[in-house]
């Protein structure tokens, strides 16, 4: 039994409305009527709350469906690769930001040679700053290379669209990238 009909079933046996069934979940009928016509799969939070609001157990609604298992392990491994890619990102900003304040500071220090004839200057702050540069710099080019390879699998699986009329740009939800149309 798949997803869109176990809804229908809890529906019925609560003897709802698709709209009634929508208000008590907070959703739209519409969305009620896509999910069990099998027109798109809900997210991970639409079972939880079904089995929250009519007291039944989460097996129900997912188990034996094999495209709703399939979502969820996809939900999972796409929250997790956001996630890195947002520590990444920051880790990478940091870095970025360390190694200015490091050439900065080195530009602002005082040189000078004492009465022994020694030179006393923080050169240690140039190539500590600039290897910070590099690291911030690598870490946000392992964000987008991943992004990118992230988008030609889904581009190969067909679940993206492809041809000269699309851009890949950084999604503000954690790094992910999604295609938008330029035309």
């Amino acid at each position: 039994m798949c997803f869109g009909d176990k809804i229908k079933a809890i529906r019925l046996e609560n003897d709802l409305t698709q709209e009634r069934f929508a208000e008590r979940l907070n959703v739209t009928r519409q969305a009620v009527s896509n999910r069990e016509n099998e027109k798109n799969l809900p997210d991970i939070g639409m079972p939880i709350r079904i089995s929250d609001v009519f007291g039944v157990s989460l097996d129900k609604p997912i188990k034996g469906d094999t495209q709703m298992n399939e979502k969820i392990v996809r939900d999972g491994s796409e929250t997790r690769r956001a996630r890195c890619n947002a520590v990444t990102a920051a880790v990478g900003g940091g870095l970025l930001f360390l190694g200015t304040l490091l050439i900065v500071l080195k530009g602002l220090s005082v040189e000078y040679i004492d009465a022994e004839g020694f030179l006393h200057e923080n050169f240690f702050l140039l190539p500590l700053g600039f290897l910070c540069i590099f690291c911030g710099l690598t870490a946000f080019l392992a964000v987008g290379v991943r992004a990118l390879i992230a988008l030609r699998k889904k581009r190969r699986n067909g679940k993206a669209p492809s041809g000269a009329s699309f851009s890949c740009t950084l999604a503000e939800n954690g790094g992910l990238i999604q295609p938008v149309n330029l035309v």
